[in-house]
């Protein structure tokens, strides 16, 4: 073992890398719902019946933790107690739950705004319904595209450490 390769404090790269992919996916997600649900809320007091059709921006905000929470625990796969770390595999760890936290944190806040201004306008008219899905299908995929990009990344990680 290469105290050069293998440093003690490796891990700190990977265990903040499995931080930052739930802390900053699930901070877009929270923030998706609740602007999402705010419009959801004022549109739902004029049209009840409108309700369960304008949900959908708060459930494809919700999928949006639930990337973060699928690269934390692949990250956590790789970091075994007692076993060497490469100071290599703590970096790419650390890319791979940033690229996939903070993406998250970028498609929760486009879920929300979009899904906020389209509730209110779903309101006002019906034909806004299939704009909106589109527009949150895009918000989504951005996400999608940080969550790729993390498992490539975690395929990368286990390098030796000698």
């Amino acid at each position: 073992m290469s105290t050069e390769l293998c440093p003690p404090y490796a891990p700190f790269f990977g265990f903040a890398g499995v931080a930052a992919s739930m802390v900053f996916s699930t901070m877009g997600a929270a923030y998706g719902t609740a602007k999402a649900g705010i419009g959801i809320t004022g549109m739902g007091t004029q049209k009840p019946e409108l309700i369960m059709k304008s949900l959908i921006p708060v459930v494809m905000a919700g999928i949006i933790a639930v990337y973060g929470l699928v690269v934390s625990v692949l990250i956590v796969g790789g970091l075994e107690p007692g076993k060497d770390y490469a100071l290599h595999s703590g970096f790419v760890h650390l890319a791979a739950g940033l690229s996939c936290g903070l993406t998250g944190l970028a498609a929760g806040h486009a879920i929300g705004i979009v899904g906020d201004a389209c509730a209110r306008a779903y309101l006002q008219q019906s034909r806004i319904f299939v704009a909106m899905v589109l527009m949150l299908i895009f918000g989504e995929v951005i996400g999608l595209y940080g969550l790729i990009v993390a498992l490539i990344l975690n395929t990368k990680a286990n390098g030796p450490c000698s």
